[in-house]
C-alpha cells in the first residue's frame, strides 16, 4: 500500500545511535500535508505533531531525522484535515524514501474512517 507510509519520525532530541532511522517523505499527492504524528504502534496515545509548522507542499519533501527503530502507528493530516492512520510501521532504515500518492491518500483515508 504505501511506500506510502513507511513514513516516520519521533523528533526524540539527543545522539543519534546506530539503531535510528532517517526517512525522507515525498509528497506527490494533490494535497499539502500539514500534520505528521507517531504512536507507538496499537496505541492511542499520539506523540506531537513531527512537521511542527512545516508543511510538505505538492511535489516538496521533508526528512525525518534520529526516528528509533521501532513500530510506529503513523498518521497524517493534509491541509483539508482528512486523516491517513497506517498501523504497524516498522521504521528501522536508514535514508529511506517514502512517496506519497493521491491515491495512497485516498485509500489510506477510507480505510481510517
Amino acid at each position: 500500500m504505501v511506500a506510502l507510509l513507511v513514513v516516520a519520525a519521533v523528533g526524540f532530541v539527543g545522539e543519534v545511535s546506530a539503531k535510528d532511522a532517517s526517512v525522507t517523505i515525498k509528497n506527490q499527492s494533490d494535497w499539502e500535508l500539514h500534520q505528521f504524528f507517531l504512536s507507538s504502534a496499537n496505541s492511542d496515545d499520539w506523540g506531537p505533531d513531527q512537521l511542527r509548522s512545516a508543511v510538505i507542499g505538492t511535489g516538496k519533501s521533508f526528512k525525518l531525522t534520529g526516528i528509533p527503530c521501532d513500530t510506529y502507528d503513523v498518521k497524517l493530516v493534509d491541509e483539508d484535515g482528512d486523516e491517513c492512520v497506517v498501523k504497524s510501521v516498522d521504521i528501522c532504515a536508514k535514508g529511506e524514501t517514502w512517496t506519497i500518492g493521491s491515491k495512497d491518500l485516498i485509500s489510506c483515508q477510507q480505510k481510517s474512517n
